[in-house]
């Protein structure tokens, strides 16, 4: 395909110091359903890791308004890669996000941002399907402890020590009645399609996140010795209830994902015939496995899939000159574009800043978290012109 030259891409700052600002991971819209409001967090410091009282606050950037910051509420339940679950609620005004409760309990918050109403949910919340309907749960204390830097510190784990538990999981939460139950157990999880490495392993789960249709949601299952940093992983996809469990990766190594659609995952994971590379699993025992990028994608990163389904957004670790690549790859003709190179200087992995590259609801624009300009702020890329070159 021949291109007429690309446009320069710009990213400009959302945000200012001295405080410093981010959201968090790139598998949430940072985006309420009208593209004004962008939701973004604020802190003091950014060279250690959160401590149990450490407050971050919650905020909104009016992007029609000269990018002015709105603080609106805080939390006591952050870290620096995943933040506090920050997230809308589906297309309305409200929001949810992680707190520690005055008795010393993970609680999500809900603030309408036009009312100030607010009601609380009795348990944290991972992720919310796209309806706003439903969100999935697990035990932060435990991820804490197995995973630093993806739990909060601050409440104590009733599951520690205990390998594989059967009274602790993932949780589905009714948003409506705010009620919940658990769905999904470690020790279910660990009975599926065991293996003789899985004994004597502490074993965990991370990564949720709902499918388009909001009626399934897949998640990693990990297990490993105390030494070990991250350890084996698998990737497991679910019915909201609890249903139909479907082990669809588990070849030891499953990382970043996303799903196409609502019955394929994209993700970087590891084949044993050929090894770790991005690949489409389709939702289902036996499904197909197929590379994609080969040549062309060929690490780790955050990636995500456009609205559109046209494009996948991602991005890589430091290279040896510590620049963070971010990149777009077209589905269908292959063509990758890289879109910015980023400083990262060198950081203790817990508080480490990510691109963590987010898409506006419409394709257009990215959003991401850098310190290339020596303090953590969120930057804007718009990219519509690029996206529009390859529009059917």
């Amino acid at each position: 395909m021949d291109l007429a030259p690309l446009p320069s891409i710009r990213a400009i700052p959302l945000t200012q110091g001295p405080r410093h600002h981010f959201f968090g991971y790139y598998d949430k819209s940072c985006w309420d359903a009208t593209g004004r409001w962008v939701l973004g967090l604020e802190t003091c410091f950014m060279d250690r890791a959160p401590q149990a009282d450490d407050v971050a606050t919650i905020g909104l950037i009016d992007t029609k308004s000269g990018n002015s910051w709105k603080p609106i509420a805080e939390t006591r339940a952050w870290n620096w890669q995943q933040g506090c679950m920050l997230q809308w609620i589906g297309t309305s005004s409200s929001i949810i996000f992680n707190d520690r409760s005055d008795d010393g309990r993970w609680v999500a918050r809900i603030i309408d941002i036009n009312t100030d109403e607010e009601r609380i949910i009795d348990r944290p919340i991972y992720a919310i399907n796209g309806l706003g309907t439903h969100a999935v749960s697990l035990n932060f204390a435990r991820l804490q402890i197995q995973r630093p830097g993806y739990g909060y510190p601050g409440v104590a784990d009733p599951t520690e020590g205990i390998p594989e538990p059967d009274n602790d999981g993932v949780y589905a939460i009714d948003i409506a009645t705010g009620k919940s139950c658990l769905i999904l157990s470690i020790a279910q999880a660990a009975a599926l399609g065991r293996t003789p490495d899985f004994e004597h392993k502490q074993h965990r789960f991370n990564h949720l996140q709902f499918n388009r249709k909001g009626d399934r949601f897949a998640l990693l299952h990990r297990y490993k010795l105390p030494q070990e940093e991250v350890g084996v992983t698998r990737l497991l996809t679910m019915n909201t209830d609890g249903s139909d469990v479907r082990l669809i990766g588990d070849h030891r190594h499953f990382s970043h994902y996303d799903w196409y659609g609502s019955d394929a995952i994209f993700g970087w994971a590891s084949q044993h015939e050929i090894g770790q590379h991005y690949y489409l699993f389709e939702d289902r025992v036996g499904g197909n496995i197929t590379p994609i990028g080969t040549g062309v994608l060929e690490c780790d990163g955050h990636c995500s899939i456009s609205p559109d389904k046209q494009w996948v957004l991602t991005d890589t670790y430091p290279d040896d000159e510590n620049m963070r690549s971010l990149i777009l790859y077209h589905w269908t003709s292959g063509e990758r574009i890289d879109i910015g190179r980023f400083y990262a200087p060198p950081m203790e992995w817990q508080i480490r800043c990510d691109l963590h590259p987010r898409w506006s609801r419409d394709g257009s624009s990215i959003c991401i978290d850098s310190v290339h300009e020596g303090h953590r702020q969120m930057y804007l890329l718009d990219v519509s012109e690029i996206v529009s070159v390859f529009r059917p």
